[in-house]
């Protein structure tokens, strides 16, 4: 197994990817990146210009939850540690990936979060997850989830682990419209709509009220 890959899903955005590669080589970043699209990706060919790995998925609804599942699974027996950085995020801690795998060895089993700028401790918008997590979720997030509430689910996972560490020196900053730091487009209007909020809140509030959630957490610990 190689030691860990950066999952990124992205739409309509090859620039933020572009910026994302230059923060991860100023961090002398050592994990591989995979970028996520789907196969109706309008700028398809900007992303495969980039400098990175592309992986394609079959377009099914809206958000980042089952592009960003079906490639975890995907890749589940070929990494140690899987995290999760939206197109929006920029490392600015250098070595921040060896700095997660440290941790993540310590406990064997968890999640690590940095400080995002926005939220800090509150929230974990990007994530460092060991494999284990990974193989037994068959992704990063629980089914039926479009965009919303998985920070709050990795958050309410790691509690109930006990295994969440939050390091605040690794600076994972969060360029999002809400901090001023990045324009509103079309992707942020369609994946924070009302119907979206409800549906992510509907089944992020079902599964951990679930005995599947609770077999995921005995199977964890």
């Amino acid at each position: 197994m190689k030691e860990m890959v950066i999952l990124v899903p992205s739409r309509n955005r090859p620039q933020n990817i572009a910026d994302l590669i230059v923060a991860l080589d100023e961090t002398e970043t050592e994990a591989d990146l995979m970028v996520i699209v789907d196969d109706s990706e309008p700028q398809m060919d900007a992303y495969l210009e980039l400098d990175c790995d592309i992986f394609m998925v079959a377009k099914d609804g809206r958000g980042m939850a089952k592009p960003l599942n079906a490639t975890a699974n995907h890749f589940r027996n070929k990494y140690h540690h899987f995290a999760f950085l939206g197109d929006d995020h920029r490392p600015r801690t250098k070595n921040w990936d060896l700095i997660f795998i440290e941790a993540l060895h310590e406990m064997g089993t968890g999640l690590v979060y940095g400080d995002d700028l926005i939220q800090g401790e509150n929230l974990a918008t990007a994530i460092c997850m060991t494999g284990d997590i990974v193989r037994a979720l068959r992704g990063m997030v629980p089914p039926k989830m479009i965009h919303l509430y998985l920070d709050n689910f990795w958050m309410k996972l790691g509690k109930d682990l006990d295994k969440l560490k939050y390091i605040p020196e690794v600076i994972l900053e969060h360029m999002h419209p809400i901090a001023g730091k990045a324009q509103m487009d079309q992707g942020y209007v369609d994946v924070n709509a009302p119907d979206v909020y409800s549906a992510d809140l509907a089944a992020f509030t079902d599964y951990i009220e679930s005995r599947e959630y609770q077999k995921l957490v005995e199977a964890l610990r």
